[in-house]
């Protein structure tokens, strides 16, 4: 591989809510020729007017790009499209996997890519919300050897504000996922903060107005907090609640292989499962309150 970022081709695969405002960063702040390819043909053409180029199928992506990036909803994608590149009769020479994927899985597909047709694999997971995707400051954990991470940052310093090197492959999975697990227990608490408070008789923002200027305040209270929460207000793509209930059971599937009984994950994985079965399967994952007031039961 050309060891020069100046000169790579790239390609992105997968523009949904995520993928395109990060790979429109790539495109118009990278200085590189960027292949792109959905099943969206709408989304494809938005990229293409800030001067991506259009491809026609996933290989068409391989055959172009020394670098293939991925935002996929889940490792099953992520296999399946690593695989028809590696398939492809041009191969790209390296993967980028910034979805949210199983860190096992994700360990064994890079050792395949890697010793049936010389790929590269890189996991690269984002963290943060959908704003910053587009202001390009997200967080990104990256799991890979030393000489990758120094080969790949230039490229995600387009999309994040903060690249973290995590360790080995699979290591940035397991730092995103934690993160997300925190996130979805820290909310689950808020809702329960907001309904207890309301059940006393103090209004939900002033309530969390307070909490924020003392040791309880987080990045939860600020985001989903008051900005979902107080106003009651949950809706569809966004994060929804089925991406949260994926996400955290993944980080039970991590804390089942080292030995970890996590008994305040596995409560809130319970909730939002309840709160999926209720019908917010597609709502963002904070309407969990309506099951803890008791407005929905599940």
């Amino acid at each position: 591989m050309n060891n020069n970022t100046d000169s790579v081709t790239l390609g992105f695969i997968g523009l949904g809510v995520m993928g395109a405002p990060m790979a429109s960063n790539l495109v118009r702040k990278g200085g590189h020729p960027v292949h792109v390819f959905d099943l969206d043909d709408g989304q494809v053409a938005q990229l293409v007017k800030l001067g991506a180029q259009a491809c026609d199928s996933i290989e068409a992506v391989g055959k172009a790009a020394d670098i293939v990036f991925l935002s996929l909803p889940s490792i099953t994608q992520v296999e399946e499209v690593a695989l028809a590149l590696l398939a492809a009769p041009e191969k790209p020479q390296m993967i980028v996997d910034m979805s949210t994927s199983d860190v096992g899985r994700s360990r064994a597909l890079a050792q395949k890519l890697a010793e049936q047709g010389g790929i590269e694999f890189v996991d690269a997971p984002v963290a943060r919300l959908r704003q910053a995707a587009r202001d390009g400051t997200l967080l990104i954990a990256v799991g890979g050897s030393e000489e990758q991470f120094s080969r790949v940052r230039p490229l995600l310093e387009n999309m994040g504000s903060d690249i973290v090197h995590c360790g080995g492959t699979g290591c940035g999975q397991v730092v995103k996922i934690l993160n997300n697990m925190l996130v979805f227990m820290s909310v689950n608490a808020l809702a329960e903060a907001i309904t207890i408070g309301r059940a006393a008789g103090v209004d939900g923002k002033l309530l969390f107005d307070a909490i924020s200027l003392g040791s309880g305040n987080s990045f939860a209270l600020q985001h989903p907090g008051l900005k979902n929460l107080v106003p009651d207000d949950f809706p569809e793509k966004v994060f929804p609640t089925d991406y949260a209930i994926k996400d955290i059971s993944l980080a039970l599937a991590l804390a089942e292989q080292g030995g970890v009984v996590a008994e305040g994950a596995r409560r809130t994985h319970d909730l939002l499962c309840r709160t999926r079965d209720a019908g917010f399967a597609k709502n963002y994952y904070p309407a969990m309150v309506k099951l803890i007031d008791g407005r929905v039961r599940g």
